[in-house]
């Protein structure tokens, strides 16, 4: 009987330690977060004087292994109508949670947003982002679990960007752009 109540008292002892360890708001959403969404962003690009309007978004996230709350990921923006050579922008990401707060780092265009005052479930993902010169509304809906790798947007060790930053013709790379209600010149 001794055995009994000590391996049901240390069972109640694992079950308290689990409960009380709980994630935080910024672990959840980061888990939340972890796959790839695609949507509508109201991204534009500008390119020798002509401003595109992105069709759809695709954009992943990838957590760091034990920090869900932040990682790395991919933002491809894709266009019907495009002047540079190719039908999509693609952008290497960094993110993190921050007290609510999604802060996202577009690397290539060395550009930041802020993503606050939205809704997020396993399956859609809604909300606001924040420039340094606009807030614009966006709504993404969650296609996968899985993750991109670095080759099939051109971002593998071997692959030049062309036009990217770091090119010679850095200065002619589209530039990405929220802007609300814009037009097409």
């Amino acid at each position: 009987m001794k055995k009994i109540t000590t391996l049901f008292m240390m069972l109640m002892a694992a079950v308290m330690t689990l409960s009380m360890s709980s994630c935080t708001e910024d672990q959840e959403i980061g888990m939340t977060l972890e796959g790839t969404w695609e949507g509508y962003t109201h991204a534009y690009h500008e390119y020798n004087g002509q401003l595109y309007q992105s069709s759809r978004t695709v954009l992943t996230f990838n957590a760091d292994l034990f920090k869900v709350k932040s990682g790395t990921g991919y933002w491809v923006d894709y266009y019907n109508d495009y002047g540079w050579g190719r039908n999509y922008i693609a952008n290497r990401i960094s993110w993190r949670v921050q007290n609510q707060i999604i802060y996202i780092h577009f690397k290539e265009d060395n550009f930041d947003i802020e993503i606050h005052d939205y809704r997020l479930n396993s399956g859609r993902f809604v909300g606001t982002i924040y420039t340094a010169d606009s807030n614009i509304d966006f709504e993404l809906y969650k296609t996968s679990d899985r993750n991109w790798n670095d080759y099939y947007y051109g971002f593998g060790p071997y692959y030049s960007k062309g036009t990217r930053a770091g090119s010679d013709k850095a200065a002619e790379a589209p530039k990405r752009m929220f802007i609300p209600d814009a037009k097409e010149k």
